[in-house]
């Protein structure tokens, strides 16, 4: 298989060698596992699927959260003369209902956005067709704990049932071991073959400023883009946040754009169109900027306030270097800017919210969809998809086709509401300590890459020599480490568990229901808190 897969490659796609992870994520694919692959932007996740797609039998569905990256990958299909159709609201009635007029051939790709396959039409024009591989882009996207939740994504595991297809495929270019944990949930993926990549992106040197007052953020903002060169991000957590960023830039007289969910669309495609031409050399944005941007020359990112958790830092930051030339990601930090991350982190529905749509779900016993639910009970239509949201990760309801949900009697009320509450603690426990590690990378006196790269499951000792810290601080004393770094381990309190990484004489474990937790090496062994699996 792997030589077929090489010549494919060569022969269909120009590709004179395959990257790292790639070959291992395709052969799953033909095959007929299911894949989750984890691999940095830039590592050929989209290869996968289009290999894959042409090695299999039947159409490939690819889902899509956003227009341009749809058009850029049926352009990139169709430069190499494979067949390409795309479906999303962009498209004229006439031009929609011309993609539809004929089947897709068994070697054709279908792009579709998330709400797409909540058409019957289209989904049954794509089940008769007999899809060989069902692909799901941003994978991250389906997850609470992504850098940003689609509730459209819900949705895609009950789409793929629909469609038959025998083998589905989750791409994603970051995802810590809980973001994975629930993308498989959620997507329905069946024993998949799990493929993480090099998360290490060596040209971007890694710093924090630790600053003493709002005002000296706005100062340290200046002082960054007066002193960084090239095209730069400065990330902020609120709309205000953003504005201040771009009014003390713009008075300092830098070329600076602005770009927020509250701005309309002309204001935002002004502001990305002024950015991406190099006419405002620096842009202000919250973390609504960003996805499918395609700009590799960024030279820098910097945050004005910290990120909820390492998985959203990492793929902000990313956005720097794109073109593998040298790039830097500098973070402000204050510790009273964990309050606003901890409250923009915490998006999850209220537990009143999810027992009114539990009851009346249970009550009715018919499918409810969700703008009707919505209305009903006063909710906005984000807040009863996650409700259901909640539902179905419990068994206690369950999604159909066309979008709504319908009460599955797995559980009673009490039970299902029970099962809820214990579930969303832990969960809990879970932001919490994603939000603690976070804050630990900004305080951290050792190599910040190392802290990294463990914190996503890779061995990484440092230093790097490419951080703040490695410039100007010697290595920490390393000590015992008596449990090896990836092994799975077991405690009394906090049950089973995978060691990430050392820090001195502290060991963080990540528990598989408790997230993560740091110990003191010497009080483990004294007290024999852990134990091999």
């Amino acid at each position: 298989m792997p030589e077929s897969i090489r010549a494919a490659a060569k022969e269909r796609l120009g590709f004179e060698r395959l990257r790292p992870g790639q070959l291992q994520a395709i052969a799953a694919a033909v095959d007929g596992s299911d894949v989750l692959a984890v691999l940095p932007t830039g590592a050929g996740k989209s290869a996968i699927y289009e290999l894959a797609g042409l090695l299999r039998t039947g159409p490939t569905v690819v889902v899509s959260p956003l227009i341009a990256l749809e058009d850029d990958q049926v352009a990139h299909l169709r430069t190499a003369g494979l067949a390409a159709v795309v479906l999303n609201s962009k498209q004229s009635a006439r031009t929609r209902a011309a993609a539809l007029s004929t089947a897709p051939g068994t070697d054709q790709f279908v792009f579709v956005s998330p709400e797409q396959l909540t058409n019957s039409e289209t989904l049954e024009w794509l089940r008769r067709a007999r899809p060989g591989l069902f692909v799901v882009d941003e994978a991250h996207l389906v997850s609470q704990w992504g850098e940003d939740f689609r509730p459209d994504y819900l949705l895609l595991a009950t789409h793929a049932d629909a469609l038959g297809a025998p083998v589905r495929v989750a791409l994603t270019a970051t995802a810590a071991p809980p973001v994975r944990a629930q993308i498989q949930q959620r997507l329905g993926l069946r024993d998949p073959q799990v493929v993480i990549g090099d998360f290490d992106r060596p040209q971007i040197d890694l710093a924090v400023d630790r600053v003493r007052s709002a005002k000296d953020k706005q100062r340290r903002i200046e002082q960054a883009a007066s002193e960084l060169s090239g095209a730069g991000i400065v990330y902020a957590a609120t709309h205000a946040g953003a504005q201040a960023a771009r009014d003390t830039l713009a008075a300092a007289g830098h070329a600076v754009s602005l770009y927020h969910a509250g701005l309309t669309t002309a204001a935002r495609r002004e502001a990305m169109t002024a950015f991406l031409d190099g006419s405002a050399r620096v842009i202000a944005a919250t973390v609504a900027f960003g996805m499918g941007i395609d700009k590799p020359d960024v030279r820098w990112v910097l945050h004005a306030d910290i990120p909820g958790s390492l998985d959203a830092y990492y793929q902000e930051f990313g956005r720097a270097g794109r073109d593998g030339e040298a790039a830097h990601a500098r973070l402000l930090y204050h510790p009273s800017d964990l309050a606003l991350a901890r409250h923009l982190a915490a998006r999850r529905v209220s537990g009143s919210v999810v027992a009114g749509v539990a009851n009346r779900l249970a009550s009715s016993q018919q499918e409810e969809r969700v703008g009707v639910l919505a209305d009903a009970l006063g909710l906005s239509s984000r807040a009863a998809t996650l409700a259901l949201a909640r539902l179905v990760d419990v068994n206690a309801a369950g999604w159909t086709t066309d979008g709504a949900a319908r009460w599955s009697d797995v559980l009673s009320l009490p039970d299902a509401l029970h099962e809820l509450g214990a579930q969303t603690a832990l969960e809990r426990e879970v932001e919490d300590s994603r939000l603690e590690m976070m804050r630990r990378y900004a305080e951290h006196t050792g190599c910040r890459r190392s802290f990294l790269l463990t914190y996503f499951g890779q061995e990484y000792p440092g230093p790097c020599g490419s951080c703040d810290n490695d410039r100007h601080r010697p290595p920490p004393r390393r000590v015992a480490e008596p449990f090896a770094v990836g092994i799975r381990v077991q405690s009394g309190r906090w049950g089973e568990g995978t060691v990430q990484r050392y820090d001195g004489e502290h060991v963080t474990v990540l528990f598989d229901d408790h997230g993560y937790r740091e110990l003191l090496v010497p009080l483990v062994l004294e007290r024999d808190l852990l134990r091999p699996v």
